[in-house]
């Protein structure tokens, strides 16, 4: 079982496997234990899957979030997938879920997540990263907290820096 880490920086096992859209004629296979499963299954599926807090989903960086808009707290777990680490939409995504539809559980980064992206990516709302497997999740925590400020308002702070200094 794979690692994760938190905002936090603590390490731990990742109960969630990330189900890959099944191939066209093929069905959904669930494992047993937490699934994330692609967002639009799971909408299409929504009477057999609500309310199971074993089931999350998972957002292509090219998802809009606000498909999810009307059941996004019904969610234990949202994970938007960044497909390589040119691509910021997933950045996007975090702060529209987080702020346009008011998501409050988990949110995690999945895909091409590279250390030095993590402290954007926590100023953006995640709150657990599954890094991809050649870094070093023990390097994680430290890429979290690298910068002591920053400038810009984001969702961990509604102020700016020049807002914050001068109360």
């Amino acid at each position: 079982m794979p690692d994760i880490i938190t905002r936090d920086g603590d390490i731990k096992p990742d109960q969630w496997t990330l189900i890959s859209r099944p191939e066209e004629g093929e069905g959904l296979q669930l494992p047993e234990g937490p699934a994330l499963i692609p967002a639009d299954l799971w909408l299409a599926g929504y009477e057999h899957y609500k309310g199971r807090q074993d089931i999350g989903v998972w957002l292509e960086s090219h998802d809009e979030p606000g498909m999810l808009a009307e059941h996004v707290n019904e969610l234990p777990i949202i994970a938007v997938n960044f497909p390589k680490f040119t691509d910021g939409r997933g950045y996007s995504t975090a702060r529209l879920l987080r702020e346009r539809y008011g998501y409050r559980n988990e949110l995690r980064a999945v895909g091409d997540v590279l250390l030095d992206q993590l402290q954007f990516m926590k100023r953006c709302g995640f709150d657990s990263y599954a890094l991809r497997p050649d870094k070093d999740i023990k390097l994680a925590a430290h890429c979290l907290n690298f910068f002591s400020q920053a400038y810009q308002a984001a969702t961990d702070t509604d102020q700016p820096l020049f807002r914050r200094r001068a109360s």
